[in-house]
């Protein structure tokens, strides 16, 4: 697997190459709520999780701040 670039601006719509989840603990969370886990099941995970971080910085950014806060996160 590709490992991301750093520090570059692609404007966050890439899918994120790397994992960043830590998948045992998102199966187990699934398998406690009584699911199995699919096999893409943490690929799509993954791939929502990228794109909220970068909707996250993008607001940071539009806001004038270069550091990402707990409601950049938010949507209202």
């Amino acid at each position: 697997m590709a490992k991301a670039k750093k520090g570059g601006k692609s404007g966050g719509a890439a899918r994120p190459t790397e994992m960043l989840l830590v998948s045992s603990k998102v199966r187990q969370m699934i398998k406690d709520a009584g699911c199995n886990t699919a096999g893409d099941a943490l690929d799509g995970l993954n791939g929502y999780v990228g794109w909220l971080v970068a909707q996250a910085a993008k607001r940071a950014n539009e806001n004038g701040r270069k550091t990402v806060r707990a409601h950049d996160f938010i949507i209202m």
